[in-house]
């Protein structure tokens, strides 16, 4: 690993932050606007030029994605060795999974739903992140919550940089590389994503990886309707699966709200105890009328 030489930038260069599957993070000083920011920067061999360009879109990418969701990119530009860079917003906070260990169920899926948020932006603007994770979002200390690297990003209709979808070289134990991994993180991959089927990637495959995402923040023993909307996020067949994001989250929130969820066969006494606790004050109020008039009767029956 070679720390970045930012002699030449307006950049003063702080402590490592972290590594991914091509770059490293470091922490830096921006010295024109006196704010601190984190620099992504390619950290393999690169003899081909390919990482460097992937790097480099990366943060055209970002660029065009302008959520509150999603980290923001500042600044791109080259090392003085020819290493690409691109400074963007430093975030403090948690994995997404960390900070929901110490969650409600409430707060968790609202969490959730900020995710499926800044997803649901990206596929507007016709972009898939292919690599949705717990690690891949973090929880800010004022509770924002931001979609984290962009590194495997496919713009639809844009020819995709690697040679064969799903394919790139892989870290090694010590951070290298060798050939022929997946693209992605195992048990958050579409099976089309794993199988590195090019053209059946769609919205709908980070719809897969939403569920699966969803599936950590709940837990071993998640609520049935929960559970149903997950197994439909991550269904095998991409054509059962919720459309895209906002599909995904608006079940969430009937969970929220107390409707019916549309994924779940929900039992009678389910929708009974469903309405019972969605009207609870309601409830109440008719029961303590009818209590009343109740007493009233006995009183001049008497």
């Amino acid at each position: 690993m070679r720390r970045p030489d930012l002699s030449g930038t307006r950049y003063r260069l702080g402590e490592e932050l972290g590594r991914g599957g091509m770059g490293s993070v470091w922490e830096a000083e921006d010295g024109a606007l006196g704010r601190k920011v984190a620099l992504k920067v390619l950290d393999l061999p690169d003899e081909g030029g390919g990482l460097a360009e992937r790097l480099r879109r990366e943060a055209r990418v970002l660029a065009l994605l302008e959520h509150p969701g999603i980290v923001p990119v500042h600044d791109a530009g080259t090392l003085g060795d020819g290493r690409p860079y691109y400074a963007m917003k430093l975030v403090r906070g948690e994995r997404l999974d960390e900070a929901a260990a110490r969650m409600p169920l409430a707060e968790r899926l609202r969490a959730f739903l900020r995710v499926c948020e800044a997803v649901a932006f990206a596929h507007a603007a016709g972009v898939l992140h292919r690599d949705l994770t717990p690690g891949n979002v973090m929880v800010g200390p004022f509770g924002e919550v931001l979609v984290m690297d962009w590194g495997l990003a496919k713009v639809l209709g844009e020819a995709d940089p690697s040679r064969r979808e799903g394919t790139e070289p892989p870290r090694g134990p010590g951070g290298g590389t060798e050939a022929g991994s997946v693209l992605g993180t195992p048990g958050f991959m579409a099976p089309e994503q794993e199988r590195g089927e090019a053209g059946a990637v769609s919205e709908r495959t980070d719809v897969f990886g939403l569920g699966a995402l969803l599936s950590t923040l709940l837990g071993t023993s998640p609520p049935r309707q929960l559970a149903a909307v997950v197994a439909r996020a991550t269904d095998p067949d991409p054509a059962r699966r919720y459309d895209g994001a906002r599909a995904l989250s608006e079940e969430v929130r009937r969970y929220l709200d107390g409707e019916r969820v549309l994924s779940y066969r929900e039992r009678p006494h389910e929708r009974l105890g469903r309405f019972l606790s969605r009207h609870r004050v309601a409830v109440i109020l008719v029961l303590a009328y009818l209590a009343a008039r109740a007493a009233i009767l006995v009183f001049l029956g008497r």
